[in-house]
């Protein structure tokens, strides 16, 4: 039996001004005509409007004859095929208003070269029609306001947005608001006429009582360093109205994801405005700018390569703020001395219009290596040990789920089998009989019934085994942190920092920290991991030795699935803090009096020498071929010297 082709209807637009950009009618009609071919659908009819924007349907007559043909199922057409979205409207409302229409009379969109067809899958098209659609106006509308803007830029006019501080907007033009350009004045003057910088100067403001009055767009009261350096880079302040200094640029890698960059190059017009500082003022800074951004090349070009661990994580103890990673350089008599890397608190320069006391450097080595210590302790701990394992060992339950998929199948197969029995039941169909219209409509009813019934349970299937896909791979990776745990003495010794800050962020929700160092040298307070495995709250020590040095107190948070780790000293433990050496100690130690980095395997090396306990593993090989590299005597010897400063020996 010869299956009958499927009747479509062809629409085609064009404007004037497209005609000769290989969108002509002729071109359209050619390529629409190709794919009726390839899917053997059968054109029954043809719409063209010549010249007619696609803003609104309003003038295009054949478009809305189309609409009404459709409405009176004058053919029997099952789609409309368009060579391109954009010819079918430009208008969002107008886009989804007519494809509802045509949907309500069983008639879909097929867009040629979009590869748009509705009949695919509604909900998802609906989307992608409007954000189509919504694309193309946006750009539309961004290139004309830009060019407004440009414009705008050239005849010296504020371009649009908030007036800079210090000026106000009258009738769209910039007048000075003396009130606060006074403040711009001061800042111009410190940074061309001082030694301050942008950190100086908000700290100066502050000391005056000079704070930034609150605006629509924008309610802090202080001028922090941020908020200056961006005064000061400003050209309006000396009469001049830059176009083009941020671009918004694709963030490579994501899909619609943007963020600003800065520009080199770009527009700068005298402007209509009044100047608040002086020509030769804007220049002398500019040129003090330059100069201290080649003075701290070093320092940011360090900011950005280094990777800092434990940035973010460790909390303020004063304002809880994060604690970010720091460079710090030295430079005497020309002599450059080695940098120093250390966390402190984000707000202690006034960052951002916050202020924190809190101004102590933590070396960033000496965090590091105690995090890493408090974590090594613990993973090896045979308790904790265990509850990994049987948390590997445990496994994920998707019993539910897979019965209800198996429900569904089932269902499925009922639908499929209805529909094939309909389908039987209209091919038997007698053409004579004079009841055939009504039975072949009810059949059709029933048939169409049951292709949404398949639809349905199609997706439903879709969605539950993308459910237990979810939870499988989560108990994946949950397993993966779980065993990096287990071996962690070995791997993350191996570790690339990038590999290292990624554990780290996964495995800690936040670190808190003293105030002021502990007698035992040890800075970190408790730290609460991000690990949902023990059921009740239980200590475990964290020496393997017959000293007691701390106890890791582990609570299960009752609101939170995290583990709260507090270092705190043993009641039981009445040694001094010399006899309670460290190993992250022992490198503080041998680090400050000899300028030397020792490594835990070295430490280990010269404690078993001495016939001391040591940790498990610091002295096995990767494997048995491998080489163990031997503590160097001048390593040894400040070691040696490091434990009878403790008087470990």
């Amino acid at each position: 039996m010869m299956m009958k082709k499927i009747k479509v209807y062809m629409y085609i637009r064009v404007s004037t001004s497209m005609q000769v950009d290989g969108y002509s009618l002729d071109a359209q009609k050619e390529k629409i005509r190709k794919y009726a071919d390839a899917f053997d659908y059968e054109i029954v009819g043809e719409y063209e409007d010549a010249g007619k924007s696609g803003k609104s349907i309003a003038g295009r007559a054949e478009f809305k004859k189309m609409l009404e043909d459709i409405e009176a199922n004058k053919d029997g057409v099952s789609y409309v095929l368009v060579f391109k979205l954009s010819r079918f409207g430009r208008n969002a409302a107008d886009v989804l208003n007519s494809l509802q229409l045509m949907q309500d009379f069983g008639v879909n969109l097929i867009c040629v070269e979009d590869g748009i067809d509705s009949s695919k899958d509604a909900g998802k098209l609906m989307i992608s029609v409007l954000s189509a659609v919504a694309e193309i106006e946006r750009e539309n509308i961004l290139v004309q306001t830009m060019e407004g803007r440009k414009q705008k830029a050239r005849e010296g006019k504020w371009n649009g947005g908030f007036s800079p501080y210090g000026y106000k907007l009258v009738n769209g033009r910039l007048e000075i608001e003396e009130q606060e350009a006074e403040a711009i004045r001061i800042i111009f003057d410190k940074y061309a006429n001082t030694e301050l910088g942008s950190n100086g100067i908000a700290k100066y403001l502050a000391q005056q009582g000079i704070n930034k009055i609150a605006r629509q767009n924008g309610s802090n009261t202080m001028f922090d360093a941020h908020l200056i350096r961006t005064i000061l880079e400003n050209p309006v302040y000396c009469g001049k109205i830059a176009f083009g200094r941020r671009k918004k640029e694709k963030i490579i890698g994501t899909r619609d994801e943007y963020h600003l960059v800065k520009q080199d190059d770009y527009m700068l017009c005298d402007g209509i405005h009044e100047a608040i500082i002086d020509m030769d003022v804007w220049e002398t800074v500019q040129e003090k700018r330059k100069e201290m951004a080649k003075k701290y090349e070093h320092v940011n070009k360090g900011k950005d390569e280094r990777i800092h661990l434990l940035s973010g994580l460790l909390r303020c103890p004063v304002c809880g703020a994060g604690m970010y990673g720091n460079k710090s350089i030295k430079n005497r008599n020309g002599k450059h001395y080695k940098d120093y890397y250390y966390y402190g608190c984000k707000h202690r320069r006034n960052t951002r219009g916050h202020s924190c006391a809190f101004s102590k450097q933590l070396q960033e080595e000496k965090m590091d290596n105690a995090v890493a210590e408090v974590i090594s302790r613990l993973v090896s701990n045979p308790k904790f040990a265990d509850m990994m394992q049987k948390k590997i060992n445990m496994k994920v339950d998707t019993t539910e789920i897979e019965t209800e998929i198996a429900n569904i199948q089932k269902q499925l197969g009922q639908y499929i089998g209805t529909k094939r029995s309909l389908e039987k039941q209209i091919d038997n169909l007698d053409v004579e009989d004079r009841h055939y219209d009504r039975k072949l409509s009810d059949l059709q009813d029933r048939l169409d019934k049951m292709y949404d019934n398949i639809d349905d349970a199609e997706k439903s299937i879709a969605v539950c085994k993308d459910r237990k896909k979810a939870i499988e791979a989560e108990k994946l990776t949950g397993d993966n942190i779980y065993k990096v745990l287990i071996y962690f003495d070995k791997l993350y010794a191996v570790m690339e920092d990038a590999d290292k800050r990624n554990l780290l962020t996964t495995l800690i929700d936040e670190i808190q920290v003293y105030e002021e160092e502990r007698s035992n040298g040890q800075w970190l307070k408790s730290i609460s991991f991000n690990l949902p495995i023990i059921e009740n709250d239980m200590d475990l020590s964290l020496d393997k030795g017959s000293h007691v040095e701390t106890v890791v107190k582990l609570s299960l948070k009752k609101d939170t699935p995290k583990i709260e780790v507090t270092m705190e000293p043993s009641a039981e433990s009445n040694y001094t803090p010399a006899e309670k050496a460290t190993y992250v100690k022992i490198k503080a130690y041998v680090k400050e009096k000899y300028g030397l980095n020792v490594s835990s395997l070295y430490i280990g090396q010269i404690k078993e020498k001495c016939g001391l306990d040591k940790r498990d593993n610091y002295n096995l090989p990767k494997s048995e071929d491998a080489k163990v590299p031997k503590c160097p005597p001048e390593k040894e010897s400040a070691i040696m010297d490091a434990f009878r400063h403790f008087g470990m020996i």
